[in-house]
């Protein structure tokens, strides 16, 4: 069962090729289809609302951590339902 983004009220960030690919090649796309649709597009819009691309490639590694060690989003505790 996929995360329910029907009641999100923010504009839905669509996961960019290169986002897809990061997630595949880490065995991390289970992971982050697990987290709940704000999270999703959340993570989504902040990497893609990077000005430098040093700045996206950080925000990307930043994501990719913290589903690899999950109860965490966006360096905050979080706990899963």
């Amino acid at each position: 069962m996929g995360a329910d983004f029907s009641r999100l009220k923010r504009e839905r960030h669509p996961i960019p090729a290169d986002v897809r690919t990061a997630l595949e090649q880490g065995g991390l796309m289970a992971a982050y289809k697990l987290r709940p649709a704000y999270q999703q597009n959340d993570y989504i819009g902040w990497i893609m609302g990077a000005v430098r691309p040093a700045t996206r490639q950080k925000r990307l590694k930043q994501m990719l951590d913290e589903l690899k060690r999950g109860g965490v989003y966006m360096n905050m505790k979080w706990t899963p339902r």
